[in-house]
């Protein structure tokens, strides 16, 4: 495994601060990997895919002694974080974004900046993946350099999580937190297939174990230039979005108690320059209560009426709020947070909020239907989700966060829109989706039944062999590839994982 860069460090400083500003920026321009390049007086690294655009500049000054004294490839994967990484984790880029002020932050923590590099490496390579051009480098980069990078600085994350976690003062630092919480953005970007959970629950045993009693003094001494109260606020509430709309893809119970925003401190106020995906907190809200209905279903199985009746109550009223939910209000509401503030930009805004509400409802109803044995159509809910999906397509900042939509109307799809879904999903080009998992989301709709959501709930002990008489392997493609997706909005591509025999 090559490990980080062993040119002599002054030099590499050296150059660094020497090179200038324009040759930096094509420094990061490019989507393929980081070459293996000797030590001149340049970054420079001609752009095979520029996709990135005009961006911001790192928090600090480049001269900063912190920035300096980087080897190459940390400056190279630093500086890849904030104008890459960022931008893509956030439904809109402002100089507010959290994720740009964890550098400041990481600055001086090793281990969380160990867990930034590891999450730029490992976007880096997987975009690699994803050129369809011929590049315009007469040798194109090893595709393993970034591969081998991203393992070798998650390695030295997690040791350093390690030595923190056994430490009485370290552990309580927000660092920690922070640094656990990209690691769960890291194993999405890997595969999601059966780590994610490990550390979500890691993230949130910390934050309840130390962020209620965190001193005055630790806030003074780690606040990167916002509070310390507002980075927990973001963690909390980004845990809280990948753990609700995760689960809808889970087995029941895979995961414990679910975070609270109320009982947490975080603030009840939204933001979509801090939100990773947009979904108004109310959907979330009731996502999250069908998915804890699904479980109780499942673990319960209630079978007298009464209990039957209390719960299909309890549903009926969640669904009847998700359908009375005002996207148009909730979306004026945020007008200012706009980059240009427009009567379209709410409208786009409101349509996100949409989609969120109709796969909400879809998703919704087939709980209630695992409980009372029925099989609903939810044709009408599916044309309306695909109509939305096609409003927002051309819209590349709200399109990347409606991955957990689009896969419910794929789902969901029946052999009577079965084929509107593939012609819709034949025109959609999801920024920096594998190749495979889009293939694999046109073949969903023919291929599935349409009860599969609310399968588990269903039966929740189904076995891997009873899945599989279930659904063609296309679709069980399908929805591996959905639980590998689901929380991310951003780029992946990674072979198919075993499925474990329950959605």
């Amino acid at each position: 495994m090559r490990g980080l860069s062993v040119e002599d460090a002054s030099v590499a400083a050296a150059n660094f601060n020497g090179t200038s500003t324009g040759t930096r920026c094509d420094l990061i321009k490019s989507t393929a990997t980081r070459p293996k390049l000797p030590v001149t007086n340049s970054f420079k690294y001609n752009d095979t895919n520029n996709i990135s655009g005009p961006l911001s500049s790192l928090p600090l000054s480049l001269k900063d002694p912190s920035v300096s004294s980087l080897d190459r490839a940390s400056g190279y994967y630093l500086d890849y974080y904030n104008r890459c990484i960022c931008k893509l984790f956030i439904v809109y880029d402002s100089d507010q974004n959290p994720f740009r002020n964890l550098i400041s932050l990481a600055l001086g923590n090793s281990t969380l900046l160990k867990a930034i590099l590891a999450l730029a490496a490992r976007h880096n390579a997987n975009r690699h993946y994803l050129l369809r051009q011929q590049p315009l480098l007469a040798t194109p980069p090893a595709s393993s350099t970034s591969d081998k990078d991203a393992l070798l600085y998650k390695c030295q994350a997690i040791q350093g999580l390690s030595l923190a976690l056994n430490d009485a003062v370290s552990r309580r630092q927000d660092t920690i937190a922070a640094s656990i919480f990209l690691l769960v953005f890291l194993d999405l970007l890997e595969s999601g297939c059966d780590r994610w959970n490990f550390h979500l629950e890691g993230a949130k045993n910390l934050i309840a174990s130390i962020w209620p009693s965190s001193g005055l003094e630790t806030a003074n001494e780690l606040d990167p230039g916002r509070t310390v109260q507002a980075i927990r606020s973001f963690i909390t509430r980004q845990i809280y979005l990948i753990e609700t709309l995760g689960a809808t893809f889970a087995r029941p119970r895979l995961l414990s108690q679910p975070i609270s925003l109320v009982q947490s401190g975080t603030p009840p106020q939204e933001s979509v320059q801090q939100s990773f995906l947009g979904c108004p907190d109310h959907l979330l809200h009731a996502i999250q209560f069908f998915s804890l209905q699904r479980d109780i279903i499942a673990d319960q199985a209630p079978s007298d009426d009464t209990a039957i009746l209390s719960h299909t109550r309890h549903i009926t009223t969640m669904l009847e709020s998700v359908q009375n939910f005002d996207s148009y209000m909730w979306a004026s509401g945020l007008l200012p947070q706009l980059p240009s503030p427009s009567v379209q930009g709410i409208d786009k805004l409101c349509k996100l909020s949409q989609s969120f509400q109709l796969g909400s409802l879809i998703y919704g109803r087939r709980v209630l239907d695992a409980l009372t044995g029925n099989v609903t159509s939810q044709d009408d809910l599916v044309c309306a989700l695909l109509g939305v999906i096609v409003a927002l397509k051309d819209d590349e900042i709200l399109f990347k966060c409606i991955l957990w939509p689009i896969f419910i109307a794929g789902l969901e799809s029946s052999s009577a829109n079965a084929q509107q879904f593939k012609d819709t999903a034949m025109e959609l080009d999801y920024p920096g989706v594998s190749e495979n998992c889009m293939e694999a989301l046109n073949t969903t709709a023919p291929n599935c039944p349409s009860f599969l959501i609310g399968v588990s709930a269903t039966n929740p002990r189904l076995d891997s062999e009873q899945f599989t008489a279930l659904c063609t392997p296309a679709c069980r493609t399908a929805l591996t590839n959905v639980r590998q997706t689901i929380a991310l909005g951003c780029n992946l591509d990674t072979d198919v994982v075993e499925f474990d025999g329950v959605i």
